[in-house]
C-alpha cells in the first residue's frame, strides 16, 4: 500500500496541508499516528479526503460530513471517492439554508422585480470604509464560529459584542 508524506497528500487531494492537519484536529481524519516530518498518510486518507471535498461541494457542513463519516464503512468509502458524481450543491445560499431551517425553497427573484427587503443590501455612505480589514473568527460552538471583519466602529462593535452574548447563551440552552 502506497504511503504519501503531507505535501504529496495535501497534492493529491488539492487541499493545502494545513486543511489536512485542521480535519485532523476535528475528527474528520484519523491521526497517522505519528508527528513530524517523517509522518506517513496512506490511501484510506486520500479516500476521505476526496469525499470531504465532494460532501463539502454539496453544501455540507463539517458537523453533516463528519456524522456521515462515522456511518461509512470501508466498501462504501472506496466507492464514493472513486465516484464522479456528488449530491446536487444548492442553487443558491439561501436555498441550502431554507432546506436546512426546513422551509420551503423559492424561486428566485425575476430580473424585473426587485429583491424582497430582506436580500437587500443597503451601502451605508456616513461610515468610511476602513482601507485596511482582517477577518476574525469567534467560535460560538464546536461547529459553529462567527466571522467579523476588522476594523469596526465603536457601534459596530458594541453591537458584535452584543450579538456574540446571545449567540453563545442560544448554544448554551441546548
Amino acid at each position: 500500500m502506497p504511503t504519501y508524506t503531507l505535501s504529496d497528500l495535501a497534492k493529491l487531494a488539492d487541499v493545502t496541508p494545513r486543511t489536512i492537519r485542521y480535519y485532523i484536529t476535528q475528527g474528520l481524519l484519523p491521526s497517522p499516528g505519528q508527528q513530524g516530518p517523517s509522518t506517513r498518510y496512506d490511501d484510506s486518507h486520500l479516500g476521505l479526503l476526496r469525499v470531504i471535498k465532494k460532501l463539502q461541494n454539496a453544501h455540507l457542513p463539517l458537523a453533516e460530513i463528519r456524522a456521515r463519516l462515522r456511518k461509512i464503512t470501508g466498501e462504501d468509502m472506496a466507492t464514493l471517492a472513486s465516484s464522479t458524481d456528488a449530491e446536487t450543491p444548492a442553487d443558491s445560499a439561501v436555498d441550502y439554508i431554507r432546506r436546512v431551517m426546513g422551509e420551503p425553497t423559492a424561486p428566485p427573484p425575476m430580473a424585473s422585480e426587485p429583491p424582497p427587503a430582506s436580500y437587500r443590501v443597503v451601502a451605508s455612505t456616513s461610515e468610511p470604509e476602513a482601507q485596511r480589514s482582517q477577518w476574525e473568527r469567534i467560535p460560538l460552538d464546536p461547529d459553529v464560529e462567527l466571522h467579523v471583519r476588522r476594523p469596526l466602529t465603536r457601534q459596530h462593535n458594541k453591537r458584535v459584542e452584543r450579538l456574540i452574548t446571545i449567540a453563545r447563551q442560544l448554544f448554551e440552552e441546548d
